[in-house]
């Protein structure tokens, strides 16, 4: 007689916020998924519901809410984790029928949550997870999460409340995740924590035995420039280069150690750096560094070794106690630092932060007008940088392949080193050809650009 195998269960999941809390729900559901569950795409499919929350600022708690009053009218059988974990009355005040409700990066405490309200019925004949683990990304770039939490205490951020301190990977952890990624078809490595910067300060940047076919038993330092080089020895099953891209990096000196590995092509040319103001006395308010003139100077002394660097970072305006004078000085700084790309954000209070006792409020119609004045300034920078561009030919990595028009022509959406993937600008590409792929990193010539986009074509197409 057949062996009848039990269909399995089926988890559902919303995941909110930033990479790093989508890092946590690849977790998650790589393990259920060795657990013997299955996934579901839609609520009515699912035998439980997992929302992964954002908690960083109250319009994110908003949306969390949001988002689990969504899943208990569809399904009602929910499971809360995440950093909005931890407000737990919050949510059982809103929601009291949630089955669970887990704080951040908790994951043993969401997979037996899990494993209670529906459990899994294991079988020898069940292929339950595939080597590199389950992704929410497209298969050709991953994020990669090197440490969690965070010892800065700046004033507007309650990640430490939600994360806690600082605690970093073991290297060679690490670099066999990254290892198992590329094995299985990445092309991008997305590095992410809190603080790139200060990887493994904690642990006393303690070296560990790397294996594997490219380490081959020497040993890495639990330290980001060391981790960076050793990253960017990976290859594609097919030899070629990795693209390595650093997120989150405080400009600490020893990031100048970093640049020319982006000059000698072992890593990308590209700085996620969050400086979040210029102005050294919002600064101070904020409790972050204010030396804002000396990082200008490395900013000049790293192009001069890097010329392609692409430096993306974000700003907070209408912080409370920033002048007229303040927001100009950040303006005249970033005419001055030039960077490439720019995220800027209206403050909001967040409850439990210390900014919030903080006085000199700003009016909420200052914040908007400061807002719409940096995005001007920074989109007239960006627009300047890849108008020159027009003309070179570039590597880019393919996001998107689209159908052939009434022509037959087929168009991709692409992206170039100087592009991370849903905060970046896209390269659109006319004319592609049939044999392209979704992932293939492929030269490009950039025949136009506009404010935040490139337009070209595939070489030799």
């Amino acid at each position: 007689m057949a062996t009848q195998i039990p269909s399995p269960p089926k988890v559902g999941m919303v995941s909110l916020g930033c990479p790093k809390a989508l890092v946590d729900s690849e977790r998650i559901l790589t393990q259920l998924r060795s657990d013997g569950y299955d996934l579901s795409a839609d609520y009515a499919g699912a035998d439980v519901v997992l929302v992964n929350t954002c908690g960083f600022l109250d319009s994110a708690k908003e949306e969390s809410l949001e988002a689990i009053g969504e899943a208990m009218a569809e399904n009602g059988r929910v499971i809360v984790t995440g950093c909005m974990g931890n407000e737990a009355d919050v949510i059982m005040e809103r929601f009291p029928d949630v089955l669970a409700v887990t704080g951040a990066h908790q994951y043993e405490d969401v997979v037996t949550a899990v494993h209670a309200a529906a459990p899994a019925a294991r079988g020898a004949f069940v292929d339950l997870v595939p080597e590199a683990g389950l992704k929410l990304t497209p298969r050709h770039y991953s994020y990669l999460k090197i440490s969690e939490g965070c010892n800065h205490r700046c004033s507007f951020c309650i990640i430490p409340s939600l994360r806690g301190d600082l605690v970093s990977r073991r290297p060679d952890a690490i670099l066999r995740e990254a290892e198992k990624l590329v094995a299985a078809g990445t092309k991008e490595l997305l590095v992410i924590s809190q603080d790139t910067s200060a990887y493994g300060v904690d642990i006393r940047h303690e070296p560990r035995v790397w294996n594997g076919p490219v380490g081959q038993g020497r040993e890495v330092r639990a330290h980001m420039t060391d981790l960076a080089a050793a990253l960017g020895e990976l290859r594609t099953p097919d030899g070629e280069r990795v693209w390595i891209r650093l997120h989150y990096v405080y400009p600490y000196p020893h990031v100048d150690k970093v640049i020319p590995l982006m000059a000698e092509g072992k890593v990308t040319p590209y700085l996620d750096i969050p400086f979040q103001h210029a102005a050294p006395n919002v600064l101070k308010r904020m409790k972050r560094p204010a030396n804002e003139a000396r990082v200008l100077q490395r900013i000049h002394a790293w192009r001069e070794i890097c010329p392609d660097l692409t430096i993306r970072s974000t700003f907070v305006v209408g912080f409370p106690g920033e002048t007229e004078e303040d927001f100009q000085y950040l303006l005249d700084w970033l005419e001055e630092a030039q960077l490439d790309r720019v995220g800027a954000f209206r403050f909001e209070p967040v409850e439990g932060a210390a900014a919030n006792l903080l006085d000199g409020a700003v009016p909420e119609e200052v914040k908007e007008e400061r807002y719409q004045r940096i995005m001007e300034v920074t989109a007239r920078i960006s627009a300047a940088k890849l108008q020159a561009k027009i003309g070179r030919t570039l590597p880019v990595i393919i996001d998107e392949i689209g159908e052939p028009d009434e022509d037959g022509d087929i168009g991709a959406t692409a992206r170039s080193e100087a592009d991370a993937p849903e905060i970046d600008g896209n390269v659109f590409l006319r004319n592609v050809p049939e044999s392209l792929a979704v992932g293939d990193i492929v030269d490009a010539l950039i025949e136009d650009a506009d404010e935040h986009d490139l337009f070209g074509v595939v070489v030799g197409a």
